[in-house]
């Protein structure tokens, strides 16, 4: 028999959807696993129809970070295939993270380690109230992986996120929205619905709005106001030149 990928990729129209598929794992990510996505990355950079990309676990849990049972396998010579394995991972989060495409989170279960990383790197994350977010780096004497050190900051802050990667074991999902880590917490079996409809909502904007819109929102800390201001300019100039404007405003004076 021919094992099952250990990532899955479903394409329906302006909605991408990864499901990483390695329920008897937790869907931890080895080496294999950190390549099969990595592969998985130009299919959805190279089609122009994606607007949003979502980003689920199968089974009990969202992804439980690094497979253990790949770090022992390599423990005496763990540094080659550690730096293969982050490489690997880096070219698909940052197809996500730097790609003009809202990137949707939906966590249920574990998120642990870079599953927590990956979770808050994605632009939007909505959780199962049964989701629990452990860092896990402090408990393997590690620095963070997966984005963590982008996405978690960004989220929380250096302060708290200094605390959380080294002094927290856990947090609800509760408490994760509460952080500003998560955008909606929703019951367990209204995950896949909810997911759904989020995505469906953020797919009706047009690819020029997201893309300008997720480009001035991931600068805007680093940028100073008045070429913020100037960026935002040149944006919104940019999107009333597309015919979607054009279309959107003669809907609106038919009204």
């Amino acid at each position: 028999m021919t094992a099952e990928p250990s990532a899955l990729l479903d394409i329906q129209g302006a909605i991408a959807t990864v499901t990483f598929n390695r329920p008897q794992a937790y869907n931890s990510i080895g080496l294999d696993e950190a390549k099969h996505l990595a592969a998985l990355a130009p299919r959805i950079t190279e089609n122009p129809d994606i607007r949003v990309v979502v980003l689920r676990g199968n089974g009990p849990a969202f992804c439980a970070g690094g497979d253990i049972r790949c770090f022992v396998a390599h423990i005496d010579n763990i540094e080659p295939m550690v730096r293969e394995l982050l490489q690997a991972l880096h070219v698909f989060l940052m197809a996500l993270r730097d790609g003009p495409r809202i990137v949707l989170t939906s966590v249920h279960g574990a998120a642990a380690g870079a599953g927590f990383s990956i979770a808050a790197l994605g632009d939007i994350c909505i959780a199962a109230d049964n989701a629990r977010f452990t860092t896990a780096y402090n408990k393997l004497g590690v620095t963070p992986d997966g984005g963590g050190s982008i996405g978690i900051v960004e989220r929380v802050g250096p302060r708290k996120a200094l605390e959380l990667f080294l002094a927290t074991d856990s947090l609800t999902a509760q408490h994760a929205l509460e952080l500003g880590l998560v955008n909606q917490v929703v019951p367990a079996d209204q995950l896949e619905a909810a997911t759904a409809d989020m995505a469906a909502r953020l797919a009706r904007n047009t690819p020029d709005a997201i893309r300008l819109t997720k480009q001035l929102v991931q600068q805007s800390s680093r940028t100073p106001a008045a070429a913020q201001l100037d960026a935002e300019l040149e944006a919104m100039a940019h999107c009333m030149q597309t015919p979607a404007f054009r279309e959107a405003i003669s809907r609106f004076v038919k009204k």
